[in-house]
């Protein structure tokens, strides 16, 4: 069953991670920025599941289905508030220098 090496998941999960934090510092929409966000919790999960196959126990997976549920609970959260967002000021960039108060 442990046909591939930590090293690989690890590997990946890093590669993941990376892309999810230079799409959350360099794009200024905020779609890009949870899609970013959402890259760095599966590469979490990844690393949960990695380790979790390396002893018998389902630990690691089953706190995986926890940061998998709570990164759902964010992500509509957090796109409730963008759309609130856009209806109010009709730009969802972030810095973006026009205010309408």
């Amino acid at each position: 069953m442990n046909d591939i090496p930590l090293s690989y998941f690890l590997i990946v999960s890093a590669l993941l991670f990376s892309i999810g934090l230079g799409i959350m510092l360099l794009k200024r929409n905020m779609i890009f920025v949870l899609m970013g966000i959402e890259l760095m919790l599966n590469a979490a999960n990844l690393n949960l599941i990695a380790f979790s196959r390396q002893d018998d126990q389902m630990q690691g997976m089953v706190f995986s289905v926890f940061v998998l549920v709570i990164g759902v609970c964010e992500m509509t959260v957090a796109l409730a508030i963008i759309l609130q967002v856009y209806r109010h000021f009709k730009n969802i960039d972030l810095g973006a220098e026009k205010s309408r108060f």
